[in-house]
């Protein structure tokens, strides 16, 4: 497939939600970065269980091991963020992930493989290094160097890997206009669907900088 097309329509169409974060920066002087942090664990801990949840079931050997690598580094970023709030405060004992929100549920209805490497790893790590840029920037000014560093020194890499291995896969095994086709409308409703979720988090938290998986 044409990845450069697939990677430009996926970038119009998540710019809004980066965008919405970029611009709220300013105004998010109220919000807390261990507050985000939580929802950070959380989407950590649902990417991890995710991808391993796809490994049993994918036939394709590079592409179950894709998943097992993002199984595995997005469980090692719910640990760095996790031992990050246990700096600033956070009872990890009496941590419960919330109840799984329509993103994810949507995910878990995905069967093919196509449908998998365009959601979970081209389009989910694309969203998450975006949004987690303007986290970022959030800490940066609210003095939070720390979590800054490790952001960009572990989370930010993994994702951005993750995302490159997905364009990678795609290329290999979206080679028919069907297969195509559905790689394309599963990024367009992953990220109506992220879009919209975001929203109401933005609303929750008082800021779009809301940090991804």
């Amino acid at each position: 497939m044409d990845i450069r097309e697939l990677e430009a329509f996926k970038t119009a169409r998540l710019e809004p939600i980066v965008s919405a974060g970029r611009l709220s920066i300013s105004d998010s002087a109220t919000a807390e970065p261990k507050q985000l942090l939580e929802v950070a664990l959380a989407n950590e801990i649902n990417v991890s269980e995710l991808a391993a949840a796809w490994m049993p079931g994918t036939r394709e050997i590079d592409v179950k091991l894709a998943f097992a690598r993002q199984a595995g580094d997005e469980a090692g970023h719910f640990q760095l963020v996790a031992d990050r709030l246990a700096a600033l405060g956070f009872d990890l004992a009496s941590y419960q992930p919330p109840p799984e929100n329509p993103m994810f549920a949507y995910l878990r209805t995905l069967e093919s493989t196509v449908e998998r490497i365009a959601a979970g790893l081209f389009t989910l790590e694309s969203i998450a290094y975006g949004v987690n840029e303007n986290f970022m920037a959030l800490c940066a000014q609210h003095g939070d160097v720390e979590t800054v560093r490790i952001y960009r020194e572990y989370i930010q890499p993994d994702e951005q890997a993750h995302q490159q291995l997905g364009q990678r896969l795609l290329e290999k095994y979206a080679t028919t206009p069907e297969l195509e086709r559905r790689a394309r409308e599963t990024v367009a409703k992953l990220l109506e669907i992220a879009g919209a979720v975001r929203e109401k988090a933005a609303a929750r938290f008082g800021t779009a900088c809301v940090p991804g998986c």
